[in-house]
């Protein structure tokens, strides 16, 4: 990046090429400068007030486009935590606003199109700047919460909580919903995944204790199920050199006793039941209990 770039143009860059044309005058930038590189198409203007990039981040100009912010899955996914599935995106909007479309554009204009958001349209637990375009971490959390069926809520906090993002006190400390508060009550830091987060939610009922990320023999399991039977859950990175350690893993934990059951995403995703009558078995069997 050049020495000689404005202080507003670095910022500019800074915020995924999009900002409020007020926030750029704060920052230096003079009016008749900013109208001259909108007529030079070096910027486009975005709804009056919203100055953007040619590369800006397109799902930031078609929040700004549409008057909304970038919430739910859809924040939870940019900011990294684990999301099973998002269809559409999930915009929040004020509860005063009508319908809304977020249109879908590049820049190089190979695609364009509109599809319907997921609005929600609530009053924030924490107050949104004026200039933001996607919310805090908690106003996403508490959404999640009220859009998500529970265990799928619930694997986007623990992976919130996993990450470092935010810790449990704090969250606790906040005037949270009853259901936003019910998840909080779940949730844990321990998760390595979204799947570890279900798992042992399904399993609750049984009455067998389950520890996530237990450490083994030099390396975490996924899931400790009593004493002796560990349950790993294999992501789509589980191949070639991840595998094979996996693999001599397994053997080792073996040879000090333990039963592994290993399966893979799609048998948990889709095949719950599968898996939960090969662990109802081996407890059966009392694989879990040390002999």
């Amino acid at each position: 990046m050049s020495r000689s770039m404005p202080t507003w143009m670095r910022a500019l860059r800074e915020t995924g090429g999009i900002a409020r044309q007020a926030a750029l005058i704060e920052l230096g930038a003079r009016k008749h400068e900013l109208a001259r590189a909108v007529r030079e198409r070096r910027l486009t203007r975005v709804r009056r007030s919203w100055l953007a990039l040619p590369d800006a981040d397109p799902m930031l100009v078609a929040a700004a486009r549409a008057g909304v912010v970038l919430t739910c899955l859809t924040r939870a996914k940019r900011l990294g935590l684990w999301v099973t599935a998002e269809d559409r995106p999930h915009v929040a909007a004020p509860v005063s606003s009508g319908g809304i479309r977020i249109e879908r554009q590049r820049s190089a204009g190979a695609l364009r199109g509109e599809f319907t958001a997921t609005v929600h349209w609530c009053i924030p637990l924490v107050q949104r700047e004026p200039h933001v375009l996607e919310d805090s971490l908690e106003n996403t959390l508490v959404i999640v919460a009220r859009c998500q069926p529970r265990e799928h809520a619930l694997a986007v906090w623990d992976s919130a909580l996993n990450m470092g993002l935010v810790e449990k006190p704090f969250l606790a400390r906040l005037p949270l919903p009853a259901f936003a508060r019910a998840v909080l009550e779940e949730a844990t830091p321990f998760a390595d995944s979204g799947l570890e987060s279900f798992v042992p939610r399904r399993l609750r009922w049984m009455n067998v204790r389950i520890v996530a990320q237990a450490w083994i023999r030099g390396r975490p399991v996924d899931l400790l199920i009593g004493e002796r039977l560990v349950l790993q859950v294999d992501g789509g990175h589980h191949v070639g050199a991840q595998r094979e350690a996996d693999v001599m893993h397994d053997a080792e934990l073996l040879l000090l006793g333990y039963h592994v059951i290993r399966v893979g995403y799609c048998q948990v995703m889709d095949d719950w039941p599968a898996v939960q009558q090969l662990i109802m078995t081996a407890v059966a069997q009392g694989l879990h209990r040390v002999r």
